[in-house]
């Protein structure tokens, strides 16, 4: 849990996910859209993947992966997510990562 804590601190949006999940690139291509340009950790390249992936869920992700994490803080997975961006509260959580004007 202390490495995972420690790469979601690395900067301001942090996603954790693996390569062929389809939700992890719809959340990526989201904040993309937003303006955002998160730090993403491949957990499925990592060597500790699978602990990373239980400290996760012990953390409470809803599901391992996309979880992300704003301003260090654990947002949720997919579903949080997409409720937040429906709900107009994502944008303004981004809005201090935002790249684009």
């Amino acid at each position: 849990m202390e490495k995972v804590m420690g790469l979601a601190s690395e900067k301001g949006v942090v996603i954790f996910s693996k390569s062929s999940c389809c939700m992890c690139y719809a959340v990526k291509i989201l904040f993309q859209g937003i303006g955002v340009d998160p730090l993403v950790y491949e957990i499925d390249q990592d060597p500790e993947g699978r602990e990373m992936e239980r400290a996760l869920m012990r953390m409470g992700c809803s599901a391992p992966v996309p979880a992300v994490f704003i301003g260090g803080k654990l947002i949720g997975s997919t579903n949080e997510i997409m409720s937040h961006h429906l709900s107009g509260t994502l944008i303004q959580m981004l809005k201090p990562y935002q790249t684009l004007s």
